[in-house]
């Protein structure tokens, strides 16, 4: 079993879209540990996106990037299941929504480019951020959620979906 984080984000929310796109996780088994709703300030959107997004893709697009996280509520989630982060990556989609596939949540929900995003000088409005590797899901959720608040339960649908 893994845990991994998902955030709503700004636009998810402002659009209405958070229980369809909660419902694509719950569809598919994916047990949900940990949920709220937060406003995200600077420092904690910071936490969330390191320097590491720094090195990979510049200081700019981290400024944006966390202006972007705490303009509005986010809706933090922990999911879990089996190869959760894996599974989770593929039901989202690819980062640029213009280039997701349909069937997954950024390409049936969002058209935006990175060009677009750039020349308007905007963080991409993608709907949803997924942690990329099971390291970086832990670090993550310690951002996000307190170990207290991560529940370990069995919920009746799972024993359909998941070898607990």
């Amino acid at each position: 079993m893994e845990r991994t984080l998902i955030l709503l984000k700004p636009d998810a929310i402002n659009r209405g879209l958070i229980g369809e796109i909660i419902q694509r996780f719950e569809k598919v088994g994916m047990k949900i540990a940990g949920l709220k709703m937060v406003q995200a300030d600077e420092e904690m959107a910071m936490k969330h996106y390191t320097e590491d997004i720094s090195i990979r893709r510049g200081e700019h697009v981290r400024k944006m990037m966390v202006e972007m996280l705490s303009t509005a509520p986010v809706v933090a989630i922990v999911l879990e299941g089996v190869e959760a982060v894996e599974l989770v990556r593929k039901l989202v989609g690819t980062t640029e929504p213009k280039s997701a596939a349909p069937g997954t949540i950024r390409g049936d929900y969002s058209h935006v480019s990175f060009k677009h995003a750039d020349s308007k000088n905007i963080g991409i409005n993608n709907l949803i951020h997924a942690s990329g590797n099971v390291e970086e899901a832990g670090q993550e959720i310690k951002v996000w959620f307190k170990d207290e608040e991560l529940l370990d339960h069995k919920p009746d649908y799972t024993k359909h979906t998941i070898a607990y």
